[in-house]
Formats: structure tokens, C-alpha cells, sequence
């Protein structure tokens, strides 16, 4: 492994503090060139440290997740856009399962305004927003609190999910294969996220463009598996062409109309 710089350490720190670092933002902090900027993280990427995306980096890993407090830096607008796209087609009066997950997170702040809502959640995060609100009743599965990101996961969280049916699931993802497989990082939580799905009448999943840039080891399921699939684009054509055969329900915030998205589900 080559010999790192002063700037590139400070770099793989910053990208483990914060999620992603840009070539925009690095370059003013150094007072470099974009350019210089560029090669420090293709050196980066070349040993494997970081993972290139689109304008910048983020830290590279098939095996373990970023902090979730971190997450919550990467996409941050494109998750917002995501999460109100998403809240816009759950009408009032349904009920609902929500997983772990910075993006569904944000589906759970869009909904604060809904009302006759029952959710049921493995995310403390989200109970905690939506349970102060009078109109949404809220129940929040039991076993060990992952103290990593205050997900909910074990054999008592599955026994609780499989006494509902549900009108909708809505599930996050870390990562999405260019075969459409949905991956995540810890088997636990993958069985949760399996047994809300198949407690659920609809399935959407909630996912920002970057995650077809990532890999983790574990199998949620396919995209075929979903009915509505929400995020910002999709960058391949064969992806959206297997969304258009499995007739699942693409929603692309950079390119829907926003009455495009804002259709309630059947």
C-alpha cells in the first residue's frame, strides 16, 4: 500500500466523519485545484479507501456500513425529495410498516402531517418523530436497540411485524446491484426488512441513486419483489427497463412532474 499524505489521511477522515467529501469542497479547503483534488482521491480509490461517485468520494466498504449520522450527510437533498415523493402517494387513513434507514427516515418526516395513520416501525428514529402527533398511532417493535443507528432487530421485532398486514411497507436499502438485487450490510435487520415485506399489501422502496454504486453481502430480495420504486434517477437504462417488465411503479424525483408523484397508491 503506497504511502499516504498529510491531505489524503485528512481526507479518509473527513469522508468517515461526514459520509462524502467533494472536489468542489476539497479543493477550497486545501486551496488546491480541482484537479489536485481529483488525484489525491483516485489514489484514495486505487487502495481501496474510497469509492468514487458522482463530484466527490465516499468511504469504500462491501462489509460495513457508514455511521448512520453520517448517512444522513450523503444525498441529503435527494432523500428529502425522495421522502416527500414517497409520503405523497400514502393517504390518510392506511397503515403502514417503515424499516431502518436515513431515507425512509425522511419518508416518516413527510408523513407528520398525515392523519388515521397506524405505523409500525423498527426505527426509533422514526417513532420518534411521528409519536407527539395525535392523528398517527404508532407502534414500535420490541428486542435489542442496534445502537449504531437505533434499529430494532431480532426474533421478537420479526414475531411482532408478523401479526399485521399491512396497506404498505416502505423500505430503504444500502445498496442495489446492476442485476437489481437489494443488499444490505447486517443479516439481522435483513430479516426484518424480509418479514416486512411479506406482511405488507404494497412494497415501496426508497433508495437515492447512490446506492447503485455501492455493495454490501447480504440478500434482501430483487426489485421485482416491489411495486414502487422512488429515487432521484435511475443511471441505467437496463434497470428502468426491468422496472417497466416487472411493471413496477418508477418514480424519479429529477424528472417527475409533481403531480406525477403525488397520485395516491390503489
Amino acid at each position: 500500500m503506497l504511502q499516504l499524505s498529510p491531505r489524503q489521511n485528512e481526507i479518509v477522515m473527513l469522508a468517515r466523519t461526514r459520509g462524502r467529501v467533494s472536489v468542489e469542497d476539497l479543493a477550497l479547503r486545501y486551496e488546491v485545484s480541482p484537479q489536485t483534488i481529483r488525484k489525491d482521491l483516485n489514489d484514495l480509490c486505487e487502495q481501496r479507501i474510497l469509492s468514487r461517485v458522482h463530484g466527490g468520494a465516499v468511504v469504500a466498504s462491501s462489509v460495513e456500513n457508514l455511521a448512520y449520522e453520517a448517512r444522513r450527510f450523503i444525498a441529503h437533498d435527494e432523500k428529502v425529495a425522495i421522502g416527500r415523493a414517497a409520503a405523497a402517494m400514502i393517504p390518510d387513513n392506511s397503515s403502514l410498516f417503515i424499516n431502518i434507514g436515513t431515507t425512509t427516515e425522511e419518508v416518516a418526516r413527510q408523513l407528520q402531517n398525515h392523519a388515521g395513520l397506524l405505523v409500525i416501525t423498527n426505527n426509533l428514529h422514526v417513532a420518534t418523530l411521528l409519536y407527539p402527533h395525535p392523528k398517527i398511532e404508532v407502534i414500535v417493535a420490541g428486542g435489542p436497540v442496534r445502537r449504531s443507528d437505533g434499529g430494532v432487530v431480532g426474533s421478537a421485532a420479526i414475531d411482532l411485524i408478523g401479526q399485521f398486514k399491512v396497506d404498505y411497507a416502505v423500505i430503504g436499502t444500502s445498496a442495489i446491484d446492476p442485476e437489481g438485487a437489494l443488499l444490505d450490510f447486517d443479516y439481522r435487520e435483513v430479516r426484518v426488512s424480509r418479514a416486512i415485506m411479506e406482511n405488507a399489501r404494497k412494497v415501496m422502496l426508497v433508495a437515492d441513486s447512490l446506492k447503485f454504486e455501492r455493495s454490501a453481502p447480504v440478500r434482501i430480495g430483487h426489485l421485482r419483489d416491489v411495486d414502487v420504486f422512488v429515487t432521484d434517477r435511475i443511471p441505467e437504462d437496463s434497470l428502468r427497463d426491468l422496472c417497466s417488465r416487472e411493471a413496477i411503479q418508477l418514480i424519479e424525483t429529477l424528472t417527475e412532474s409533481p403531480e406525477g408523484a403525488s397520485d395516491a397508491l390503489d
